[in-house]
């Protein structure tokens, strides 16, 4: 932001306000005025706006680069999408609207579609029912492990207080977990990089309240005892939470709910093509079994009789309100038309693309990284960065090295059992030309870091700020305050 400043110059305005027709007044406590005038820019309109255009051109976005951001699913959001959510009839509509009689008729639309999708989602993922209300993939496990705890108590077993969770597992389970008021317990994975059901199979007793696993897990793989580790879990007495945030590998191939799983979130901000990044938006609807369906959250749409919808509120177990309203709705009508969009079809070709894609990486990278895992994966493939450690580079080195080659940098350090982890995720809306530039990137910083590891470590060299002391910056933060 300094360079706004130093366009600047005393007396230029950007704006005509005009004269105030109304007497002035002050209501705020003395203590909360300011004491001078704030020390703000003076540019004109011009000078304004191309400052603010320079620095989104220097942004790295889908739109103008590739976004390998594993474990995150960075797929390209189509823009027709885009035209739908911005519909007058859907982006004007107030939540406090009548939802039947005296106007009703302007929320019938929205309501179908929550509807709608809600029918969808619990068809392809095998459950149910779904509930669409909660405004992310880690609202959605603090959900689901509610509905868990929900469960156990109507059932007076209050003294199921553990919640397994594969080491292997997204990293917000086990805070998911304990906020619904669990212990979390991490089991480890197999030599396969599933979970180790021996070790499973000791740690089950009358105090677990179920399991937390990821599918395909965080090493980007299909855990090939998932259905045992279920029967294994139900046999106990617990339930099944499945993280569906790696969706985009099984959609319209698998059906989660048939393999076992009583309850699971998934993100319509990856696989169902909403954006996503920067703190949102979000959306992750939770998908249960029927034993689970007393527990959802409320409020709930209901189809009518007559063909209407209207929100429903007597549930006596439910776990009550999560979200204010109904959600994100502007996600869920993405999603809703992304879903219509693709079709049956479709939904199969992505998870192979984007499986396709993955292992395409995988394949032409195993020479020049280390592969912790050496099969074949799923939706992304992790890599690990350990023998650059001996020219005493990290796999955050890499990273920078990347954004200079003109691409974001993939997941970094991270699932934390892969030491200096590098996780790719292409998706399936990559094609093979994009990749061979991206996987070619790669060699080449391969090659360096052996070559001249010092040109590495200077990286980034291409943008507006370069390098910076990330552990100063992050223990000692300098915030600026203008005035």
């Amino acid at each position: 932001m300094d360079l706004i400043f130093k366009i600047g110059s005393p007396g230029r305005r950007g704006s005509t306000v005009p004269a105030a027709d109304v007497p002035e007044k002050v209501s705020l406590p003395g203590g909360l005025l300011r004491g001078r005038k704030a020390e703000l820019p003076e540019t004109s309109e011009l000078q304004t706006i191309r400052h603010f255009t320079l620095l989104s051109r220097k942004n790295i976005g889908l739109d103008s680069t590739f976004y390998p951001l594993g474990s995150c699913t960075m797929k390209y959001n189509p823009k027709f999408h885009e035209t739908v959510c911005a519909m007058p009839e859907f982006s004007e509509l107030h939540p406090l609207l009548p939802q039947l009689r005296h106007g009703g008729a302007l929320t019938q639309g929205a309501l179908a579609v929550i509807y709608e999708t809600e029918r969808m989602l619990s068809e392809i993922l095998g459950f149910s029912q779904c509930t669409m209300q909660p405004l992310a993939g880690a609202h959605g496990e603090l959900t689901g492990a509610m509905m868990i705890a929900a469960y156990h108590a109507d059932r007076g077993d209050r003294g199921r207080k553990i919640m397994l969770i594969p080491d292997s597992a997204h990293g917000t389970n086990p805070a998911s977990a304990t906020m619904a008021g669990f212990t979390a317990k991490t089991i480890r994975s197999a030599a396969d990089g599933g979970v180790d059901l021996a070790e499973l199979k000791n740690s089950l007793n009358e105090k677990v309240a179920g399991l937390m696993i990821t599918c395909p897990n965080t090493l980007g793989l299909f855990d090939p005892g998932i259905g045992e580790a279920c029967r294994l879990v139900h046999e106990a007495g617990g339930l099944v939470y499945c993280d569906g945030a790696n969706l985009n590998a099984l959609i319209g191939i698998i059906r989660p709910g048939e393999l076992g799983v009583d309850v699971m979130h998934v993100n319509l901000h990856k696989t169902f093509a909403s954006p996503h990044g920067a703190g949102g938006p979000g959306s992750g609807p939770v998908g249960v079994a029927e034993k689970l369906v007393p527990y959802l959250p409320i409020s709930r749409v209901d189809k009518r009789d007559d063909g209407t919808y209207a929100l429903k509120y007597d549930f006596p177990k439910s776990i009550g309100y999560i979200a204010p309203f109904y959600g994100n709705f502007g996600v869920i009508l993405r999603a809703y038309a992304y879903l219509l969009t693709v079709g049956s079809e479709g939904l199969e070709k992505i998870a192979l693309y984007s499986i396709l894609n993955a292992n395409y990486v995988r394949q032409k990278l195993k020479g020049s990284f280390d592969l912790p895992y050496d099969r074949t994966c799923m939706h992304e493939c992790v890599f690990s960065a350990e023998k650059a450690l001996q020219k005493g580079i990290h796999a955050a080195d890499i990273a920078k090295a990347l954004i200079d080659k003109g691409y974001h940098p993939p997941t970094i350090c991270f699932p934390l059992i892969v030491k200096e982890a590098l996780m790719i995720e292409p998706t399936e809306t990559e094609d093979k030309d994009t990749l061979d530039r991206f996987i070619g990137a790669m060699i080449e910083i391969a090659e360096t870091i052996q070559s001249d590891p010092a040109k590495i470590k200077a990286c980034p060299a291409s943008t507006p700020v370069s390098r910076i002391d990330e552990t100063a910056a992050a223990r000692k933060p300098i915030t600026a305050c203008i005035g």
